[in-house]
């Protein structure tokens, strides 16, 4: 969430599917309760929705930037 500037559950399942496919976690219903965690917390923010190629609503969010802040100092 810090190197792009929206990203829906699919974005960011294609974007870690080689080193975290595996993970227990790895489904859309993993990944989207990471991402609504993250907004709870206030690192992450809603941006918009659109539907996807198979007609699910996706919400995509955005790190602002005391965030993309907060994020960097937990995976330096």
């Amino acid at each position: 969430m810090t190197t792009v500037d929206v990203a829906c559950v699919d974005d960011v399942m294609a974007a870690l599917e080689d080193e975290y496919s595996d993970w227990k976690m790895f489904k859309p219903s993993g990944i989207l309760e990471v991402l609504m965690t993250g907004e709870k917390n206030d690192l992450l923010v809603e941006g918009h929705y659109e539907y996807n190629k198979n007609g699910e609503l996706m919400i995509y969010y955005r790190a602002p930037e005391e965030g993309r802040a907060t994020i960097n100092s937990y995976i330096k």
